[in-house]
């Protein structure tokens, strides 16, 4: 495999190649230990974080924003959209209440953004 990725761990933006399979990783480019962390996360178990909005009732707006309390399996992501999208809220929300728990079994959340 090489793949190259730009690390976003900090502000440098190392830009790795990353060769070898996901056992046994070879990476370079990276200026610190924390470029390799990243690179085998991305490759290994690649994670992120969801915003999108939810439908609500009685709020100034006809959209509330949500976002994944913590990152989520990028497989997830699709499915994650798919499950706000089936929801209608009704005014009112605080920013923070939880939308969704335990999504997929994975320990993450769907929260609000604001307040309506």
């Amino acid at each position: 495999m090489d793949k190259n990725l730009v690390c976003i761990v900090c502000p440098i933006g190392c830009r790795l190649k990353v060769t070898g399979t996901a056992d046994d990783l070879n990476v370079s480019g990276n200026i610190c230990k924390k470029g390799i962390a990243y690179a085998h996360d991305e490759i290994t178990n690649p994670m992120r974080m969801v915003c999108t909005t939810v439908k609500i009732k009685g709020g100034i707006h006809s959209v509330i924003p949500v976002k994944t309390d913590k990152p989520i399996p990028e497989k997830y992501k699709l499915e994650v959209v798919k499950a706000v999208n089936s929801i209608e809220l009704t005014s009112p929300v605080k920013m923070g209440d939880i939308i969704i728990s335990n999504l997929f079994e994975t320990g993450v959340n769907i929260v609000a953004e604001r307040d309506m």
